[in-house]
């Protein structure tokens, strides 16, 4: 019983406080004075009675009512019912300020001030809600007020505080106030169940259902929420219906229905909350950007974007809606129907608001089923305690990943949601029976509109019965006012109530209700049912897979044989069972059967068996998901404890010591979980034993009884603990105590295990992590040591760091602590016990560390667990170990081959070995872990030079669980090792290795690289004051410089130490003082006469003239050096000596090509344009049409004006940079005039003086050669937008030019490719004679970034799942086709500028990095002697060496360029000469494997050619002449071109078979990127024997190494992608063929040729006849050349590319993108005699008619030769052979071409005295061939033999 209300309060407005703003209100009465001692009197009404502020108005409004709802300190709610009207303000009162409150103003002190009207409100306060009552008993008063009847209004407000009602049990109350009237107020049958009326109909019907979804969402994952409304009633209903809508869910935020507006700051809180305000107040939302606004008026929901809803999940949303549409709206099932049903109507509102709780009650019942499987109950008695397992019950519903139920469920309500319905001993409602009994009817009825509106009708007249228990309700009588009174003019204030009277009636009643016997309420608890299990909901999602049967009989025949010592036969399995423990069945299926060989909490073990169980162990734990914590963990938890292995006499060590290193033991959650399960447990053994003891019950009650769950227990407890004397309640009590405070020590030594590492001496808090609160955040634990998250939890808490962080033992205290307190404080442990538990645990964990500390130092010396034997790696000569291996493993990365993946095989990686360090490389060596590969060996290294990048990695082995953090090693060679470091290495080598490798990678001097320290000690770095290494080289050195001494006379030239100079040095403008030589600019030309040196030190000058450079000008006709010191004018080229001190420009070579009429003093003045000094000279030169190539810098910015200027221009100032840029124009004018077409001519020229044969190509575009077709490209003003990328003219599908009209246009003499940034602005003269091109090209930084890219996308580091990150488009973003194609674009362009007679200059950036790689591409373009061994060899000494590349600071080689990076310049070169080779794969000597090689080696630094910047420095350090001397140790190769030409003595490594050029061939390959591959030395490797670069690692060393340092050999020939090298298992046919050879040689007891020589003999022998026969040449059954002429480029049929042969060093590498076959030959389709060429043995053929005829030569004066001819017509042949007895066929005509037989005349040197008619000519499609016979009569008949067989096909 409660009264129906508490308070009457009167509140009007306050006229005393009406100065200035808003007006304000004040309670003038209020009844009864005194507070009620249950319910004091809440504060504030007079701000709910106006909540949009109290204001006077100028017209009488309607009398308005609303109830507002306050809530007090204790979260009881009071609802404040307010009746508003208005009275007129008395005249008699001062106005002066009445225009403040009037809305519109009147100032006018002559008027008479307008009449006002006052709010004044009744207001009724209670603690029940029944508005409709409220409104009724407030509008009587007002009727009695206002209509004056005769009704004393004091007794009718004393009637009205002393009216008592029951607030629950569905019975009816009639109440009367006095004054006429009757009310029957009906009360809820369960107070439970919220009582709703039509609000949430009203509010489906306002918002609609998506916005009341969303509000409904948003409300149970704790957002805020604001209601807009113009009516506050209606805001009222709205949260009404939200907080009903959310049953069984209690809101326990801030709720505030109805918001005054002095308080809309509440509005900023930063807690939940659901309020409501008027909508005037809109404009002030405007700020709110983190609440939810929705608008009741306008129907809309407004979400900001900063703000995430969680939506229910799937099906249920579906589901949801469908239901709230069919209720709302029934016609739209049938509203497609053709015959719809004739009465249809949607419910009454009041049914209809039931109906939608119903359906939000059922999916309340469908979210929550099962949740009571997952509340733990940790005390029953004195009060039960209950906690919620939310982890399981997420895992066993499937649901983890649902972010909405994970929400709810760690929100408020859902926690008081568990407080209030926790109990098992409770009265039970709704639905407490939806969840217990219908979850399977919901369940069944999915998807069946029908049944679910069966349903929800049924649940929701269960709701309206229990708000309306009785339908036939009495009618209520209630005087109401007349209509418009409160219109009246006249009308008496609310008159002043007497206090006395109303208090009188108040205390009557109370003294009455504290006589009459007090009201007993019969409370119908019952045991509340369980419902379904959630065990019939898990593997919903298909966890269970297909094959689980075979893999956990796996995992029982592995244990099986573990724990009967049958090592062998579990080492076999273990691999597979690992594998199988990624199945969650399999890790259930592990702990089941561990547990089955537990005996007696114990299970002794010895060393294997205890590793095998430790590391089944931790591959369970690994990577442990929420659903394994309260499976797996909690499973293996008391196992931990139990198996264990015997170290010594009373030391033992337990299985927990080497599973500590999971992040599931630093989950307090999890901790907190199992404790109270094990409580759980224990409470409810407890009352079973304490039911047990009565022996009436039977057998079968006593098995129901043990069958009982814990709730079911505690249920049954607290309906006996009234019945229960005081002696046995505190008896249990202080049970379940003991049971808590025990099971607290017992976890307290659980964690002490778990959380103490087994050092205990090891400060292994090494990472931090920024944890938060370690209950809520316990999951985020990342760290490698669990005390060190402890220790760093802790201390997050005082915001710093604590000196005992340190101490991991007070730590572990800590952390215990922490648990200990939460437990026992939510379990109800006293506090004596508290503290006794906090006294005790320091000891327990140091006693646990004394035990430990036992344990560690026996374990030390305990015999480790075998491990493999780490195999030593093989060593060049000269390499030594810096660090002798560390055990590792080598792990997978991106790179899927290894781990078998698509290609099959089993897994290599990962493999156990172990990481050695040398002098020259980094190598890994060891096994497969995976048994199945275990018998192979794995190599990968790489040199310690090119090392790139490291990174510290965190990768959990797969098997092995003791492996510590990792390394990520990355190198310039396309190679990546992942490496984990075995627990036996110590965190101090691996720093120390670090160290090594940055030591070795990065060395102070160049002299300190291994290409120099090779053969020595690695401790013997060279300092700078050592003894110099080359007494002999240095002197040489010093001569030359004494002699410049000499030379330059005056000049004073300074020779200091060397010291490596920086960069920043180098790059100034000037050569004056950028190193040890110092050489004023004003040189006098007669000192530095090269005579002088030369008889001052002929060797030195020798040297220089033995350079390959100087051989190669000899060459190509530039001059000799005897010429241009005697000043020939025959030549208009000469070798100047200006620069042969370095004093001009350091990065140059000491001889240079320039115009013969050009004064070394000029050379002086023109080097001062251009970057580094760097002036133009001629590299090359056309031998056709002698136009010359020249290279150089980039012009400075004053000297690109010069350039431009025109000759005659008027000059202002005379100067010196006129006459520089006068010497620039001279010399570019000398360039031009030594071309012959151009010598004569004056101005532009348009090469009309061309003869036909120079106007044809020579060269060849895509696969046609000789075709006679025109170059290709517009070469006036279209050169500059081709090079620049502008494609004017459209090209060719594969990227090939087009014919054009150039030659008709006027072409300049000299083309000047320059960069576009510097050339901007300028414009050109039209008198000048040369055109300058300005071209966009990159720069080394887009090198250097698009390289390390271009590594990441061939070499990734880890699998990559984002289709954003595939291979194809990361090669894409690196950008490193883009510049191949942008390099071979601009080459071929002035590839076709020389040919067609221009000129052209490179001048790019400092002219050592795009300009050395455009000029080599050209002269390999163009030149074929550079396509050679010996020409490659000559380009690169000349371009690269000679010409300054900085290898050394584009490589990053030393200390001082380490800050530059790693930008391989060089590297991009030999990509270009790759792709070239591809396409044109007859034109080159070399193979893919040579260029390979080269890429290799030029950053390996294992040879001293690629190190160091220029010639310059070269010769400083005396390396430039050296090959000239001895070498003291032959195997130690100091240049790479000397250990080229020696292997290539040895085998066709480098050789290419196809090799069969064509004189004067220029190349023009297709440039686009869809024409470009990537080039395998990218993407391939070997992991059987390392990189195969270095030949005596993979071969002298084989047959050396002993069987005990290698895996076991096995007889399987199996080949694996990515581990085996393809060419020694398949070697290509020619190599084979070679190795035959020799094979049979040595078995006939003959010293085997070399495969050179052999080589050489079948060449020559296949083309003797083939000169003669011109292009139709034969074939042998090495399949030499073919009539292949109009196929020479390639169409990716080619033969096998050489790395390493078989055994005698024959076989070639394959070329891993080529795809052919033996029926498509070598080099494409083959022609019939190809096809017919097998049978050639004398008896077997087929031969028609034979025969000697005279055959003349394919040349214009070739001789006649006699020749015996065979016609087959079977073969459909004309062959001819040297003799009748020769059996190779000299050469052959294939009769499908022949076109005609005619009879021939004698031409110039026939064979005499034969007739005329004796000679005959053989036309063909390609040529005429001319025969004589004997006589007339035998021409005739070969003509018919001919004949005939051609009419016969």
């Amino acid at each position: 019983m409660a009264r129906l209300a508490d308070y009457f309060v009167l509140v009007g407005y306050d006229h005393d406080k009406r100065g200035s703003g808003d007006g304000q209100g004040r309670i003038i009465q209020r009844f009864p004075e005194k507070e009620w001692e249950d319910n004091p009197f809440p504060q504030g009404i007079q701000l709910f009675c106006q909540p949009s502020g109290w204001h006077l108005v100028l017209e009488r409004k309607s009398p308005n009512f609303f109830v507002a709802v306050l809530t007090d300190i204790n979260s009881e709610r009071h609802y404040c019912a307010c009746f508003t009207f208005w009275e007129a303000v008395e005249s008699s009162q001062p106005q002066k300020n009445h225009t403040n409150d009037v809305d519109d103003e009147e100032d006018s002190k002559f008027v008479q001030a307008p009449q006002l009207f006052a709010p004044k409100s009744l207001v009724l306060v209670s603690q029940l809600d029944h508005t409709e009552v409220f409104r009724n008993c407030l509008g009587l008063i007002y009727t009695i007020y206002i209509d004056s009847l005769n009704f004393p209004l004091e007794s009718v407000i004393g009637n009205l505080l002393t009216c008592i009602i029951p607030i629950t049990g569905g019975s009816q109350r009639t109440i009367s106030l006095g004054a006429g009237d009757r009310q029957v107020i009906q009360t809820p049958v369960n107070d439970a169940l919220p009582v709703s009326g039509c609000s949430v109909a009203l509010l489906l019907k306002q918002l609609g259902i998506n916005n009341v979804l969303e509000l409904f969402c948003a409300a149970l994952t704790e957002h805020k929420i604001l209601f807009l409304s113009s009516s506050y009633q209606r805001l009222t209903e709205a949260c009404r219906a939200l907080l009903a809508l959310m049953f069984p869910l209690k809101y326990s935020f801030t709720y505030i229905p109805i918001l005054p507006a002095q308080l809309l700051e509440v509005l900023s809180s930063p807690t939940p909350f659901i309020i409501g305000i008027h909508s005037s107040f809109r404009a002030e939302m405007q700020d709110l950007l983190d609440v939810i606004v929705a608008d009741l008026d306008g129907g809309t929901v407004l979400i900001p974007e900063c703000i995430h809803i969680s939506v229910l999940p799937e099906p249920h949303l579906l589901q949801t809606q469908t239901a709230l549409s069919m209720v709302l709206d029934p016609e739209l099932e049938y509203a497609d129907y053709a015959f719809p049903p004739s009465s249809m109507s949607a419910s009454s509102m009041k049914f209809q608001d039931k109906e939608i709780r119903a359906v939000f009650l059922r999916l309340f019942a469908q979210l929550f089923q099962g949740y009571r499987w997952c509340l733990q109950i940790i005390r029953i008695h004195p009060e039960p305690v209950i906690r919620f397992h939310k982890v399981a019950f997420l895992a066993q519903r499937g649901l983890l990943d649902v972010d909405f139920l994970t929400k709810v469920l760690e929100g408020m309500a859902f926690a008081r949601f568990v407080s209030e319905r926790g109990s098992p001993y409770r009265p039970c409602d709704l639905f407490d029976e939806l969840v217990a009994n219908e979850i399977e009817r919901i369940r069944s009825e999915e998807g069946n509109a029908q049944k679910v509106l069966k349903h929800v009708k049924e649940i929701s007249e269960q709701l309206h019965r229990n708000e309306n228990p009785y339908p036939a309700v009495a009618m209520h009588k209630i005087q109401k006012p007349k209509e418009g009174s409160h219109l009246r003019v006249q009308q008496n204030t609310f008159p002043h109530l007497d206090e006395g009277t109303v208090q009188w009636i108040v205390d009557q009643a109370t003294a009455k209700l504290k006589n009459a016997p007090p009201a007993v309420k019969a409370e119908m608890k019952c045991m509340v049912p369980m419902g379904p299990p959630s065990a019939t909901m898990i593997d919903q999602n298909g966890i269970v897979l297909a094959n689980s049967a075979r893999r956990l009989e796996v995992v029982r025949n592995c244990i099986t044989y573990i724990f009967e010592n049958k090592i062998l036969e579990a080492k076999k399995l273990l691999p597979a069972m690992l594998r199988a423990l990624k199945g969650r069945a399999a890790r259930q299926c592990l702990t089941q059967e561990l547990n089955s060989h537990v005996l007696q909490n114990r299970a002794v073990l010895d060393n294997q068996q205890f590793d095998y169980i430790v590391r089944m162990m931790n591959c369970a734990l690994q990577d442990c998901t929420p659903l394994d914590e309260h499976l797996v963990a909690a499973a293996l938890l008391p196992l931990v404890t139990a198996f264990c292995r015997k170290l010594g006499s009373g030391v033992t060590q337990f299985a927990y010591s080497c599973i500590q290193e999971h992040l599931v033991w630093t989950n307090l959650q999890f901790w907190e979980a199992m404790f109270y399960s094990d409580v759980q447990n224990h409470i409810r053994a407890l009352y079973l034993e304490v039911d047990g003891d009565h022996p009436s019950e039977t057998g079968c009650d006593s098995i129901k009884k043990q069958q009982r769950s814990a709730l079911e227990v505690a249920a049954e407890q607290l309906r006996m603990w009234p019945t229960r004397s005081k002696e046995k309640q505190q008896e249990l009590i202080d049970k379940e105590e003991s049971i808590v405070y025990s099971q607290a020590i017992h976890y307290g030594n659980r964690l002490t295990y778990l959380l103490l590492p087994l050092d205990t001496s090891k400060n292994r808090l090494l990472r931090s992590t920024a944890v938060g609160d370690l209950e809520s955040v316990s999951n985020s634990f990342v760290t490698n040591s669990i005390a060190g998250s402890v220790a760093e939890s802790y201390d997050t808490e005082s915001g710093f760091e604590d000196a005992e962080t340190s101490d991991v033992a007070n730590s572990v205290v800590r952390f215990i602590n922490r648990f200990v307190d939460k437990v026992c404080t939510e379990s109800g442990v006293s506090n004596d016990h508290l503290k006794a538990l906090h006294a005790n645990l320091p000891d327990i964990v140091q006693m646990h560390i004394e035990t430990l500390d036992a344990v560690h130092r026996e374990s030390k010396r305990h015999p480790p667990i075998q491990k493999p034997k780490l195999l030593r790696p093989a060593l060049l000569v000269g390499e030594e170990l810096v660090m002798e291996g560390l055990r590792v493993n080598l792990v997978p990365d991106g790179r899927e081959e290894s781990v078998g993946g698509s290609l099959g095989g089993p897994p290599i990686l990962p493999a156990e070995g172990a990481i050695f360090l040398t002098t020259y490389r980094i190598i890994f060596k060891g096994a497969p872990i995976e048994t199945l590969a275990g018998e192979q060996t794995v190599i990968r290294s790489f040199p310690v030079a090119s090392f790139a990048k490291e990174k510290k990695i965190n990768q959990q082995s797969r098997t092995d669980q003791d492996s510590q953090d990792g390394l990520q090693l990355r190198s310039s060679t396309f190679q990546l090792m992942k490496i984990t470091f075995d627990e036996e290495v110590a965190s101090e080598l691996v720093e120390i290795f670090r160290k090594h490798i940055h030591k070795l990678r990065y060395p102070q001097y160049v002299q300190s690289t291994f290409a120099f320290t090779v053969g020595q000690s690695p401790k013997q770095v060279v300092e700078s004051k050592q003894k110099e290494k080359n007494p002999s080289l240095r002197t040489m050195s010093k001569n030359i410089m004494k002699n410049a001494k000499k030379t330059i006379g005056r000049q004073y030239v300074t020779r200091k130490k060397y010291t490596p100079p920086t960069w920043d040095q180098r790059a100034t403008p000037h050569g004056d003082n950028l190193d040890q030589i110092s050489v004023s600019e004003e040189i006098e030309q007669s000192a530095l006469t090269l005579s002088t040196t030369i008889r001052s030190d002929k060797s030195t000058m020798s040297h220089m003239v033995e350079r390959a450079c100087c051989r190669d000008y000899q060459r190509l006709g530039l001059g000799t050096l005897s010429n241009s010191l005697t000043r020939s004018k025959n030549e208009p080229f000469r070798i100047t000596t200006v620069n042969r001190m370095y004093s001009v420009c350091r990065s140059y070579p000491s001889l240079l090509i320039i115009p013969q009429t050009i004064q070394d003093s000029t050379m002086q003045r023109i080097s001062r344009c251009y970057r580094q000094n760097r002036f133009p000279v001629v590299c090359w030169r056309n031998s056709r049409t002698k136009a010359v190539l020249l290279r150089s810098a980039g012009l400075h910015g004053k000297s690109v004006v010069g350039l431009f200027k025109s000759q005659n221009a008027p000059a202002a100032d005379p100067s010196q940079t006129d006459s520089t840029s006068l010497a620039q124009e001279k010399y570019l004018q000398a360039v031009i005039n030594s071309m012959p077409h151009y010598a004569d001519t004056g101005g532009r020229n348009t090469l009309s003086g061309f003869t036909s044969a120079h106007m044809n190509s020579s060269g060849k575009w895509g696969s046609m050669r000789g075709s006679g077709r025109l170059s290709a490209y517009s070469l006036n003003s279209d050169v500059g937008l081709r090079l620049a990328g502008k494609d004017t003219l459209s090209p060719q599908a594969n990227g090939g030019p087009l014919d054009s009209h150039y030659l008709r246009q006027p072409r300049a003499g000299l083309y000047i490719i320059g960069e576009k940034s510097q050339l901007k602005g300028a414009k050109q003269d039209p008198s000048q004679q040369w055109e300058v091109v300005p071209i966009d090209i990159f720069d080394a930084r887009h090198v250097k970034t698009s390289f390390k890219k271009l590594m990441k996308a061939c070499v990734p580091s880890s699998a990559s799942t984002d289709p954003n990150q595939s291979y194809y488009r990361s090669l894409e973003e690196s950008d490193w086709l883009s510049q191949l194609h942008k390099l071979l674009q601009v080459s071929v362009l002035v590839v076709e500028l020389l040919d067609n007679g221009s000129s052209v200059l490179i001048s790019l950036e400092d002219g050592w990095d795009v300009t050395t790689q455009v000029v080599s591409l050209v002269q390999l373009l163009s030149d074929q002697h550079y396509r050679t061994l010996e020409g490659f060899r000559l380009l690169v000494e000349k371009e690269w060496l000679s010409f300054g590349h900085r290898f050394s600071h584009r490589g990053a080689q030393t200390m001082a360029s380490q800050s530059s990076g790693f930008t391989p310049v060089f590297l991009q070169f030999l990509d270009c000469v790759h792709q070239i080779h591809l396409q044109f794969p007859m034109e080159f000597e070399f193979s893919l494997h040579y260029l390979k090689f080269l890429a290799y080696h030029y950053v390996s630094n294992r040879f001293r050619t690629f190190l160091l910047d220029s010639d310059h420095e070269r010769i400083e350090l005396g390396l430039m002449y050296e090959e000239k001397g001895e070498r003291k140790n032959q195997h130690a190769y100091k240049s790479v071109w000397d250990y080229i030409d020696r292997l290539s003595k040895k085998t066709p490594v480098f050789f290419n078979y196809l090799y069969a050029p064509e004189d004067g061939e220029v190349l023009r390959p297709y440039g686009n990127i869809s024409n470009l591959k990537v080039w395998d030395y990218y993407t391939h490797e070997t992991l059987s024997e390392g990189p195969p670069y270095d030949w005596e690692l993979v071969y002298s060393r084989r047959e050396q190494v002993d069987d005990g340092e290698r895996a076991p050999r096995t007889q399987r020939k199996i080949v694996w992608p990515c581990y085996d090298n393809q060419n020694k298992t398949e070697p290509d046919a020619i190599s084979k063929l070679l190795e035959e050879m020799q094979s049979l040689e040595s078995e006939l007891g003959q010293v085997p040729d070399k495969w050179k020589e052999t080589w050489d003999k079948i060449k020559t022998t296949q083309r003797t006849e083939s000169k003669q026969e011109g292009k139709h040449l034969s074939s042998s059954s090495l399949l030499m050349s073919s009539s292949l002429s109009h196929h020479r480029r390639s169409q990716c049929v080619y033969l096998h590319e050489a790395a390493v042969g078989s055994t005698l060093n024959l076989s070639l590498d394959t070329d891993s993108s080529t795809t052919s076959t033996p029926s498509s030959g070598v080099m494409g389709r083959k022609s019939t005699s190809t096809l017919y060429s097998q049978f050639q043995t004398s008896e077997s053929e087929h031969r028609s008619y034979e025969g000697i005829l005279y055959k003349r030569g394919g040349a214009l004066l070739k001789a006649w030769k006699p020749r015996w001819f065979v016609l087959d017509k079977t073969k459909h042949q004309l062959r001819y052979y040297d003799s009748k007895s020769d059996t190779d066929v000299k050469g052959l005509v294939d009769l499908t071409e022949v076109e005609s037989v005619t009879l021939g005349t004698a031409t110039l040197g026939a064979p005499k005295n034969i007739e005329d008619k004796a000679f005959f000519d053989l036309k063909t499609t390609k040529r005429v061939y001319n025969f004589c016979a004997q006589d007339s009569q035998s021409a005739q008949q070969w003509i018919d033999k001919i004949q005939s067989c051609l009419s016969d096909a």
